[in-house]
C-alpha cells in the first residue's frame, strides 16, 4: 500500500469514530514526531501493539481485502508477569467492497459489536479436527445472550448494537452488507496476538508492505520507533 492510502484509510476512520462520539485514549493522537520523544513508560503500547493498524492481508488490494482498527487495550501472552490484563478491546472499521477473510482464533474468544453505521455479514462455520471448514455441523451462536442453532455457512446479521461472541476454532468472516454503508466494529475480547493465534482458511499475510509516498499521518502498531 501507498504510505498515502494509509493516511487516507486512518483519516477516515477517525472520522467515523468522531461521528459515532467514541473517545479515544490520547497515544492515538500521538504524531510521528512525539514517538520519536516517548520514553520507556510507553512501553506498554510498543511491547502490545496498541494503537493504529491496516491490514490488507498482504495481498495488495485493500480496498477489496483487509480493513483499518485501532487497538485501544491488550495484555500480552508472551509477557504475562509484566502485563496483567487478560483481555482486549479494538475497533474496526470496514466498508462496503471490503472483506475480512474467513478465519478462527485457537485461544482468542470475542465479542463483535455493531457500533454504528450500516449492517456487518459474519459467515459462521465449526472446524473439522483437521482444521477445514466443517459444512455439514450446525453451529451454535450466542448472539445478544440469546443461543440460536444455525446452518453451517449461515451469514448472521448484525444491525448497530447487536453483537454476536465467537468462540475459539469457530470460522468467521465479514463484510458490509451491500448498500447499507461502512460498519464501525467493536471487538472485546481475551488478550490478542495476532502473531500466533490467526489460522486462516487460506493462506495470507498481515501487513501491508508500505510504498513511502509521502510522510505517514499517524505511525502503526509495528512501526513505533525504540524508548530514549
Amino acid at each position: 500500500m501507498k504510505r498515502s492510502e494509509i493516511n487516507a484509510a486512518l483519516k477516515e476512520m477517525e472520522q467515523m469514530i468522531e461521528e459515532y462520539r467514541f473517545s479515544l485514549p490520547p497515544f492515538c493522537h500521538f504524531t510521528p514526531e512525539e514517538w520519536q520523544e516517548k520514553g520507556h513508560d510507553y512501553d506498554e503500547i510498543r511491547e502490545n501493539m496498541l494503537g493504529w493498524d491496516i491490514t490488507d492481508y498482504g495481498l495488495g488490494d485493500f480496498n477489496k481485502t483487509g480493513f483499518s482498527l485501532v487497538t485501544i487495550r491488550n495484555g500480552n501472552q508472551k509477557m504475562q508477569d509484566k502485563y496483567k490484563k487478560t483481555y482486549a478491546e479494538k475497533l474496526l472499521y470496514i466498508k462496503e467492497g471490503q472483506y475480512a477473510p474467513m478465519h478462527f482464533h485457537w485461544n482468542k474468544m470475542e465479542d463483535i459489536i455493531n457500533r454504528g453505521g450500516g449492517s456487518l455479514l459474519i459467515t459462521v462455520y465449526n472446524s473439522t479436527e483437521d482444521e477445514d471448514l466443517d459444512r455439514v455441523n450446525e453451529v451454535h451462536i450466542h448472539k445478544d445472550g440469546r443461543e440460536i442453532t444455525v446452518p453451517a455457512g449461515t451469514r448472521v446479521k448484525l444491525m448497530p448494537g447487536e453483537s454476536i461472541s465467537i468462540q475459539p476454532y469457530l470460522y468467521h468472516d465479514f463484510l458490509v452488507e451491500g448498500g447499507t454503508g461502512a460498519v464501525l466494529i467493536g471487538e472485546v475480547s481475551q488478550c490478542n496476538d495476532d502473531n500466533t493465534d490467526n489460522r486462516f482458511y487460506e493462506k495470507m499475510g498481515r501487513f501491508p508492505k508500505i510504498e513511502e509516498d509521502e510522510a505517514p499521518y499517524r505511525l502503526l502498531c509495528n512501526e513505533y520507533p525504540a524508548a530514549k
